[in-house]
């Protein structure tokens, strides 16, 4: 099958919206010596901590080699629950999920928790996977987004796509996902194989407008057998559908794609038509 390549303008544009700078400077957030995510320099003066049991400030702000930023002092866990919990208070959190997102430090040693509501405000890193669904013909399963989804609603997405929990390893949240998502195990489709990796980076509108996203996203590909159909288990897709490589490409085109779902399809079919995506 031939597949369609990305027109070099407009794989640029969706480079280029996917790696952004803030909108306003940041500053450092520490936990122990460790830099585990960034703020605007007075955005966590909106929110109010009780004091520690010993006295100490739950957050401090201090220089540090010349650079000023913020540091949370205590159990970084608990810390940072408490800071999402004043933030949700204020209005200034993401959307509550209950859901807890790992907290790295700048080598990827994982640290603590935090719930996934405030990794925006924080411009905390965090981790997400992608599965790309080929029918045996060719064509793309796709999904479109639940329109009451907080991020990107009514957008088509790739076959699955998820943020990885700190409950999960890669691999864990690949099979959750899937069957959450899709209704479908990973023993069922054939060919599943490791497809890339992309770094997010750009403003977000959680905390005001004050938010950052710095997102590493892994992504596979597979094909969904002949007869097997998916069906959303968890409420938060409203439709699937099979797309041939064109109407694919016209509806990115026309941005009716997520950036995250376009920049994964896009590298799909550069590798597919032969095309270099350096281009």
């Amino acid at each position: 099958m031939n597949f369609p390549a990305f027109e070099p303008a407009h794989l640029r544009a969706l480079r280029a919206a996917a790696t952004q700078a803030p909108l306003r400077p940041r500053v450092p957030l520490w936990a122990g010596e460790s830099v585990i995510g960034s703020v605007e320099p007075d955005f966590l003066r909106q929110i109010t901590l009780e004091p520690l049991f010993d006295g100490r400030k739950q957050l401090s702000k201090e220089e540090r080699n010349g650079q000023t930023g913020w540091h949370l002092q205590g159990e970084i866990t608990q810390g940072l629950n408490r800071v999402a919990a004043a933030l949700h208070a204020v209005g200034l959190a993401g959307a509550w999920r209950d859901e807890q997102l790992a907290v790295c430090d700048p080598h990827g040693r994982r640290l603590g928790t935090v719930e996934r509501a405030a990794v925006r405000p924080l411009g905390i890193v965090t981790q997400a996977v992608h599965l790309v669904g080929q029918a045996p013909d060719g064509r793309f399963w796709v999904q479109q987004r639940a329109f009451d989804k907080p991020n990107d609603p009514g957008l088509w997405d790739t076959l699955m796509g998820g943020m990885i929990s700190s409950a999960d390893t890669l691999d864990s949240a690949l099979a959750r996902e899937t069957w959450e998502e899709a209704g479908l195990h990973l023993t069922e489709l054939a060919d599943l194989h490791y497809g890339g990796r992309l770094h997010i980076c750009r403003p977000a509108r959680d905390g005001n407008g004050a938010g950052y996203v710095s997102e590493y996203i892994d992504w596979y590909c597979c094909t969904v057998p002949e007869g097997i159909v998916p069906v959303n288990q968890d409420g938060e897709v409203e439709c699937f559908a099979l797309m041939d490589g064109q109407e694919l490409l016209r509806q990115m085109q026309q941005d009716q794609f997520t950036l995250e779902a376009a920049l994964i399809q896009a590298a799909l079919l550069d590798v597919r038509s032969g095309t270099s995506s350096a281009t």
